[in-house]
């Protein structure tokens, strides 16, 4: 299990309380237009941007939207993350409680779900509506941890003033999203809120640690769902000559025959018994199974030139492909959307020298880069090719960007990426960002 790296919102070596009150005057320095005292941290930084182009008043802004009580009952149904609910409480509950904070689960939308931990807390929050069914994504209650975390899709700690609303400046908060292990969608997060003044690095390893057990403990769920997947296909396809493999809703191969096994196809979003284009694999069938589907390649025929449309207006950036045999829309991780924007404003190609620049501001990253490249060439088929890295010349590449450059991948920190949102801001218009906004 690998471990992100962690922001923590305390410096090393830091006091917490003269550092709460140097962000006070930070905070009262930015919100006055005079020159603060210290910087503060890229993703608080990135998140106050958002904040004041949601025109949310850091001194009265409305309490959040609370859900009526069926409203959140049928979301704590269809969430996922009720699966693991008691792995979590298990982990987390008791140190909450006796460290005096509160456990919170919310959804991608920002919703709390539930809570649980000390009383004295849960009247704390009561007071600022950190209550089950809140809102707590940033466009409700500016920049929080819950918020922030979902927005930028990794382990966020906000502490005192760095929270936008003063209402908010008494708590510190740790949070760490929970993403689904098949495909990378954001389900939701983890939350742990305490007074200002019992603030620890450790706090946000904790939930960070917690989330990556969720996510494993949804993996070995997820496999045991193709081992029965497995067993129900196994007789269909030992009856047959032709090449095949069964797959689960999500793409993930259970069985094959005839064929060399790819690990994982990339189904259509909308998809019925018929055909469908598959970057992996062409022209295919489709038929459905108990719990997934039969996939039967055709021979492979010439096809067209193909649209390839990066579209980044939404929190799960998406690529989709649109061919001759029809259109396939496929959910990006964060790093596959970094890089793939990267390389839609660089048609004449980068070397992964020059993109491990790009992503982390250092070029001893290539091995990393290579593998991830790798990974969606093989989603991708022969749309990315290599050598330099660099979309096929056969393809028309769009990219349909959000209308305000903070919002371009906002939770990205790869140099290239901020880069980018500066010469936007700025109202650059070089050869690249003619080319990657020509939508």
């Amino acid at each position: 299990m690998s471990f992100p790296p962690l922001d923590t919102a305390l410096p090393a070596g830091a006091d917490a309380r003269e550092h709460a009150l140097m962000l006070r005057r930070v905070h009262e320095a930015s919100l006055s237009g005079r020159p603060a005292p210290a910087p503060l941290r890229p993703v608080i930084e990135d998140s106050w941007g958002r904040m004041r182009g949601f025109g949310i008043d850091p001194d009265s802004a409305p309490p959040p939207r609370v859900a009526r009580v069926d409203e959140l009952q049928r979301n704590r149904d269809a969430s996922p993350i009720a699966a693991v609910l008691p792995l979590i409480r298990r982990s987390l509950v008791s140190v909450a409680d006796e460290a005096d904070h509160i456990m919170l689960v919310a959804d991608s939308a920002g919703q709390v779900l539930w809570r649980e931990g000390s009383h004295r807390m849960r009247s704390v929050g009561d007071r600022v509506g950190l209550v089950e069914g809140a809102y707590w994504n940033e466009g409700s209650t500016g920049t929080n941890a819950i918020g922030t975390a979902l927005v930028v899709g990794r382990p966020v700690q906000v502490y005192s003033a760095e929270h936008f609303v003063r209402s908010l400046h008494a708590l510190t908060c740790a949070c760490a999203p929970i993403h689904d292990p098949r495909d990378g969608r954001l389900l939701g997060a983890i939350d742990v809120t305490g007074p200002v003044s019992t603030i620890h690095p450790a706090t946000l390893a904790l939930v960070s640690a917690v989330a990556q057990l969720a996510e494993a403990h949804l993996q070995g769920i997820h496999h045991t769902h193709l081992e029965r997947l497995r067993s129900v296909a196994a007789p269909l396809l030992a009856g047959m000559s032709e090449r095949a493999l069964v797959v689960d809703d999500a793409g993930w191969t259970a069985a094959a025959v005839h064929m060399e096994p790819v690990r994982r196809v990339l189904l259509p979003t909308q998809r019925d018994t018929g055909t469908a284009w598959l970057p992996a694999l062409g022209e295919c069938a489709l038929e459905p199974l108990p719990g997934g589907w039969l996939v039967r390649p055709r021979p492979e025929r010439e096809s067209g030139g193909a649209t390839v449309t990066l579209d980044l207006t939404r929190s799960a950036p998406t690529v989709a492909v649109a061919g001759a045999s029809g259109e396939w829309t496929h959910r990006l991780t964060p790093r596959h959307a970094e890089l793939l924007l990267l390389l839609a404003g660089h048609r004449e190609g980068r070397t992964g020298a020059q993109l491990s620049q790009a992503v982390f501001g250092a070029g001893g990253h290539v091995v990393t880069v290579r593998a991830e490249l790798s990974r969606l060439r093989r989603h991708l088929g022969g749309i990315i090719e290599s050598r330099p890295y660099r979309f096929s010349e056969e393809v028309l590449v769009r990219v349909v960007a959000p209308p305000a450059p903070t919002d371009l991948l906002p939770g990205s920190v790869a140099p290239g990426i901020r880069d980018l949102r500066e010469a936007l801001r700025s109202g650059d218009r070089s050869v690249a960002l003619r080319s990657l906004l020509a939508t």
